[in-house]
């Protein structure tokens, strides 16, 4: 069951950018990058990859005003929790550090990294969604820094504004009237439960049910229902008209999916925020919307992912990172680093900011959030990704039906569920 958010609570909290340059599904690793002061560093964080101009001036401030001296140090989100595992036990690792949301769990349940003090004041500076992510059994492990969700990009010389579809069947329609097989109409990765959980959800799918107090029951899978089984049939029929070509399906997709949408290709994609800028530059005249509507009424959901600063279990200095951690996303620096990333900060007051609000891409994340879950943050998620993509990736190619392949993910996860974490 899902966490659905008004609109009035995404305006009031979610502080929405141009550009969330975010780690999305499918990139590429990239190498470290580091910027540090001449002393001798003895507070050691680590940031993503091209956002420490982000915070270089503000983390200036901090070490002025504590009498520290701080070392940033850039690497890929996404990856970070892997080196502090091998890092961190060695004495090289962050005091402070930066995940996805949907990795707190595991990372508690690790023991490496560390509870939060936050007072009840500064917590209420956050949106409720995205403190929400950075909680495990009601404790906090982190203050979210930055949101994202995908969206629906499409080209305005391919399809106008005043007859952009407003449903995927729509959308489907377009598709079967424009496909050539060298150029094409709506194009998604629903070969990947990223992307694909935005059909099966709308359709009454679920990965992990919740109880009346947020929390996910891992031993009720809700993938292999009535509801996947129909989104999951729904979006095979794409795949079976070839209304997608054959090479945005697996670890390449993205790389040619987004490829066809800044060549002109494809008139419509289905990506994250983390785009604006690469197709900015591509010169690719584009708009930005929510995802469209289902056959059913309901808007085609997404998940919301949450960037944090969290601290590191082997911290010596446990406080000052804490301490920099509320700084470094407090509302006046959270604006500064907007300015210079254009990542989404998570502080309710922004919402209303102009420098944020004047985005359209900002506002089309706003209204896509209204029909947004978080990406569940227990351990028992990293057993869902590969099996339902394996699942979704068979249907896309023709060799299993969508009942036979998602029960069969389910029945994976299920058992590498009770085998790693005793849930089963």
């Amino acid at each position: 069951m899902k966490k659905t958010i008004t609109y009035m609570t995404v305006l009031s909290s979610l502080a929405l950018t141009a550009s969330l340059a975010a780690c999305g599904p499918g990139e590429e690793a990239q190498g470290n990058k580091e910027q540090s002061s001449n002393k001798e560093a003895k507070l050691i964080v680590w940031e993503d990859i091209e956002k420490g101009e982000g915070i270089k001036d503000i983390v200036s401030k901090f070490e002025r005003d504590n009498d520290v001296d701080v070392k940033v140090i850039e690497k890929p989100y996404a990856k970070q929790i892997e080196d502090l595992r091998l890092d961190g036990p060695a004495g090289t690792g962050p005091d402070l550090l930066t995940m996805p949301g949907d990795q707190i769990g595991t990372a508690v349940t690790e023991g490496i990294i560390k509870e939060m003090d936050v007072p009840k004041g500064i917590q209420s500076i956050y949106t409720d969604v995205a403190l929400d992510s950075q909680k495990v059994n009601g404790k906090l492990y982190g203050v979210p820094k930055a949101v994202e969700t995908t969206v629906l990009y499409y080209n305005k010389k391919l399809v106008s504004e005043e007859k952009l579809p407003k449903t995927l069947e729509e959308w489907y329609a377009l598709s079967k009237k424009t496909t050539t097989g060298q150029s094409f109409g709506f194009l998604a990765l629903f070969d990947q439960i990223y992307y694909a959980q935005s059909v099966l959800s709308g359709y009454g799918g679920y990965i992990f049910k919740q109880d009346g107090q947020g929390n996910y029951q891992t031993k009720e899978v809700g993938l292999s229902n009535t509801g996947a089984i129909e989104g999951a049939t729904y979006i095979q029929k794409f795949y079976k008209e070839k209304l997608f070509p054959s090479g945005i399906i697996g670890e390449q997709g993205i790389n040619v999916l987004e490829s066809l949408f800044t060549e002109g290709k494809a008139a419509a994609i289905i990506s994250g925020p983390w785009n604006v800028e690469p197709f900015t530059k591509a010169g690719i005249d584009f708009g930005i919307t929510k995802l469209p509507e289902l056959e059913n009424g309901k808007n085609m959901s997404s998940f919301i992912g949450v960037k944090s600063y969290n601290v590191s279990a082997y911290s010596k200095q446990s406080e000052m990172a804490n301490k920099l951690a509320l700084y470094l996303t407090n509302a006046e620096n959270s604006k500064k680093r907007f300015e210079i990333t254009k990542e989404v900060p998570a502080v309710s007051a922004l919402a209303q900011d102009p420098t944020v609000t004047k985005s359209p891409a900002a506002q089309a994340v706003a209204e896509q959030s209204k029909f947004s879950e978080l990406t569940p943050n227990v351990p028992a998620m990293n057993e869902v990704w590969k099996p339902v993509d394996a699942a979704l990736q068979t249907i896309a190619t023709g060799k299993a039906e969508p009942e036979a392949a998602m029960k069969q993910a389910v029945k994976t996860i299920d058992g590498q569920i009770e085998a790693k974490h005793g849930a089963k």
